[in-house]
């Protein structure tokens, strides 16, 4: 895939109609200040293709899309894959709500050499190319046909996100191995598995509940079919009655209803009366604030003290000398001690690795000796096998043969019939073959083990022998850099004379930072005492509003324990007056309750004389005295449930009546249908179980990755090799990746010890390798003709930065891709022929080309 051209409109900070023409640049630069847009501009390639953004953590984060405050936004990239011109379009729209969806989608394959400048005539797309996808759901089939990647390869392959460039070079193995399984699709097989078990699971579930319901099918008889139309008619004769008694319930229930309200009404103000109280430690509040300025203004004192002493200590210390020199002094003599030390530790280290490799190859060659036997006997077992096949179908052919018939191969009159071999010979063959095989396997096993030991030790005196060359030339350079240093024992001295210069430095510095603390502590004491009392005046006015039906007295502003004082008198003496009705409201509840009550009793009699128990217990609904309307309500039954919940009690219960008369007419044919459900699902667990079993080992897994990361490997050390003149080469060891310097007779380094320029090389090989690997393990047709970078390479020193550049530009060289980078180091944009320039205003951001 191959970018030729990006319309913006409203998209993230490009609110305005911006384009971006890729036409003619095969290596390019977007460059701009940081949070300028040049990240988004990725980002729109991204959104047009797949409909989301990595840095949006999905699909859901599309309301990223739009502009502040704009309600569309628009993204079009025209762009060219295997040869042919596709144009992908997306368009994101704010409803009336507020939601931000997908309002239109859309894929088109133009005609053969499309010339991009048309669209910006205005010309509509459908009078010119042909329509691939229309809406969301058809544009993931249609660009995974016309990429060849789907999202989460393309951001690993084409466009590689900020910060991910090395994670996959310096992850851990099993992090690594994870990654291959998520890129490859691995995990299908682990999907599969757990469904067969599932599947499997299901199906036993569905058999033990089957099993039960055949058991309980044998009690339909005739004398069960009368009773239950019996009961039928009793039922019913019981709703007919309940529905001629609740309109009295509902009568006494709405007079205690009114009741509970006016008794409500005089608790609710009450209540509220009562709540009045004086704020704890309010006197406190208004002196403290005096208190926390004074002690501020000591504490700013304390602090231009401790800065000044700290200064004094810090010219004392600079007039002292370079404790770095010194320091690079000490190590040098530290480490030829070190060194000298060490030569004979890995001399020994490198014979004792000799010893052991010759004992592992000649325990190998053993192993390969016996291996062939092993074989040169499986296959004379299996040879052995096809006779007996042989012998064992002449055996069949004469199985109904007698004396005198004839015989069925040549025809001829047989006068003697053979006798049957009572063991068939090819089961006596196959059970020398499986013994053959074992022998065989085991063999195997053996010489691929010790063949295995062999090659390690051989790698690992390769390693010690590097490892011991380079010590001794490092042994001799240091002591050449000793010779001409101070002895040690002056260069002690002089450290320590600087160690008690900086001890005083920081006890300064430490006395300082107190100081300031001390500082910030006073200062936040005195915001918090003024926070403090205008809480209390807020508090009090929200009290008083809150009484403000009441008509409280006036308060006093400039004194606010007075006027909590005043408020607080006031409303006991508001509390007194409104008992009385209280005393009288609850009488009317009692009174209206007790009606409700007989009521109520009269229709639970009928339930009793049917047999039944009333519904909701003695009862339910029914709001005893005391207790508020509100409380009621919280019980989960309004005065219309309770009297609607009694009809349909004795409507309910006649319904069941009706369905068990009916039920036992049916329940012949469900044990009928019920062994037969039962047949099919024994099928369906042997099956699923099956499945599950052959899944379960992870082998066939663990062989893919393997073969996965040798081809990854090879790749990425070929390309390693191009755009490192040679130098490195890219191995890896039980998960673990490693380079072979051959500018340092084939040193193997971890990649950790890489500089920051050799790990941008690193990474960019198997960034490459990797996209390669995943076109061909694809299942479709994928075309990579580009790949940008979107990399922090500000953080870069000089020289690491120039060896950066100087690998982009052999890459771009290659020819084979468009090469993009993402950056603001105007050292590595210069070098780069073709410049974006991202910029951003106030309002928008806008893209200008630079270079050729």
């Amino acid at each position: 895939m191959r970018p030729l051209r990006l319309d913006m409109a409203g998209f993230t900070v490009f609110r305005e109609p911006t384009t971006v023409d890729f036409t003619d640049a095969d290596y390019f630069a977007l460059v701009g200040p940081t949070g300028s847009g040049k990240s988004t501009v990725l980002d729109a390639i991204c959104f047009a293709l797949y409909g989301t953004v990595p840095r949006w953590g999905g699909t859901r984060g599309i309301g990223n899309a739009l502009a502040p405050s704009a309600a569309e936004a628009r993204v079009r990239l025209c762009f060219e894959s295997a040869g042919d011109r596709y144009v992908a379009t997306r368009v994101v729209r704010r409803d009336g709500r507020g939601n931000v969806k997908t309002s239109g989608a859309g894929l088109q394959l133009m005609p053969a050499g499309f010339d991009v400048t048309k669209l910006d005539t205005g010309m509509d797309l459908a009078d010119l190319g042909e329509a691939l996808a229309g809406t969301p759901a058809e544009m993931d089939r249609a660009v995974l046909d016309a990429v060849g990647l789907p999202y989460e390869q393309f951001t690993s392959c084409v466009v590689l996100p900020q910060g991910q460039f090395a994670d996959f070079l310096h992850a851990k193995p099993a992090t690594r191995q994870q990654i291959l399984v998520n890129l490859l699709g691995l995990h299908v097989y682990e999907e599969v598995q757990v469904k067969a078990a599932e599947r499997g699971k299901t199906a036993e579930a569905k058999l033990s509940v089957i099993e039960q319901q055949i058991g309980a099918l044998d009690d339909a008889t005739e004398e069960a079919v009368a009773a239950a139309a019996e009961r039928l008619e009793r039922m019913r004769e019981l709703t007919r009655a309940v529905e001629q008694a609740v309109p009295g319930l509902r009568t006494a229930r709405e007079a205690e209803t009114v009741a509970l309200g006016a008794r409500d009404t005089v608790d609710a103000e009450l209540e509220l009366l009562s709540s009045v109280r004086t704020p704890a430690g309010l006197d406190e509040a208004t002196g403290a604030i005096a208190a926390a300025r004074t002690a501020a203004d000591q504490a700013a004192q304390e602090v231009h003290a401790s800065e000044e002493a700290e200064e004094k200590v810090r010219g004392e210390l600079a007039a002292a000398g370079d404790a770095g020199s010194l320091r690079v002094m000490l190590d040098r003599h530290t480490e030829l001690s070190r060194l000298v030390e060490q030569e004979e530790w890995f001399a020994g280290k490198v014979s004792v690795a000799e010893v052991e490799y010759r004992d592992a190859l000649a325990s190998a060659e053993l192993a390969q000796s016996e291996h062939t036997g092993a074989q040169q006997l499986l296959e004379q077992a299996r040879q052995d096998y096809r006779d007996a096949q042989q012998r064992d179908r002449a055996t069949a052919l004469r199985g109904h043969l007698v004396a005198g018939d004839a015989c069925p191969v040549c025809e001829q009159p047989v006068t003697v019939v053979p006798e049957v071999p009572r063991e068939s010979a090819v089961r006596l063959a196959e059970a020398a073959g499986n013994v053959a095989k074992e022998s065989a396997e085991a063999a195997t096993a053996r010489w691929r083990e010790r063949d295995a030991v062999a090659r390690n030790l051989e790698s690992d005196l390769e390693r010690k022998r590097g490892q011991y060359e380079h010590h001794l030339s490092r042994l001799a350079e240091v002591r050449a850099a000793v010779s001409a240093l101070p002895p040690v024992e002056a260069v002690r001295a002089r450290l320590a004379d600087l160690g008690e210069w900086q001890r005083k430095l920081e006890s300064a510095t430490a006395a300082v930072r107190a100081a300031r603390d001390a500082q910030r502590k006073a200062q936040a004491a005195v915001r918090s005492a003024e926070d403090q009392q205008r809480t209390a005046w807020r508090k009090f006015d929200a009290v008083r509003d809150g009484l403000a039906r009441f008509e409280p007295p006036s308060a006093d502003r400039d004194d606010l324990a007075g006027a909590w004082h005043t408020m607080v008198e006031w409303a006991r003496g508001q509390h007194g007056t409104r008992l009385a009705a209280r005393a009288e409201a609850d009488s009317a509840v009692s009174a209206a309750h007790e009606a409700t009550v007989q009521a109520y009793t009269s229709i639970v009699a009928l339930f009793v004389e049917a047999g039944l128990d009333p519904p909701g217990g003695p009862a339910p609904g029914l709001s005893p005295a005391g207790v508020s309307a509100s409380r009621a309500a919280e019980r989960g039954m309004s005065v219309a449930d309770a009297e609607s919940g009694l009809i349909r009690a004795a409507a309910v219960a006649a319904e069941r009546a009706e369905a068990a008369w009916q039920r036992l007419a049916e329940r012949r044919q469900e044990a009928l249908a019920a062994a037969e459900q039962r047949d099919t699902l024994l099928l369906q667990s042997r099956v699923a179980k099956s499945l599950a079993g052959h899944l379960r080992a992870n082998n066939f897994e663990r062989w893919l990755l393997e073969e996965a990361l040798d081809l990854l490997v090879d790749g990425a050390s070929r390309i390693l090799r191009e755009l490192t003149g040679g130098q490195y080469e890219l191995i890896h060891e039980k998960g673990e990746f490693f380079v072979l310097d051959h500018h340092d007779a084939g040193l193997r380094r971890g990649v950790r010890t890489l500089s920051g320029g050799e790990t941008f090389q690193a990474s960019l090989a198997l960034a490459l390798a990797l996209s390669e690997q995943l076109a061909g393990m694809s299942t479709t047709a994928a075309s990579l003709e580009s790949i940008v970078l979107d990399e922090g390479f500000g953080t870069l020193d000089a020289a690491t930065l120039d060896v950066v550049a100087a690998t982009l530009e052999n890459l771009a060289a290659r020819g084979d891709r468009m090469v993009g980078l993402v950056t603001h180091v105007q050292a590595l944009a210069e070098r780069v022929p073709v410049r974006f320039e991202v910029h951003k205003d106030a309002r928008t951001a806008y893209v200008e080309r630079a270079g050729l």
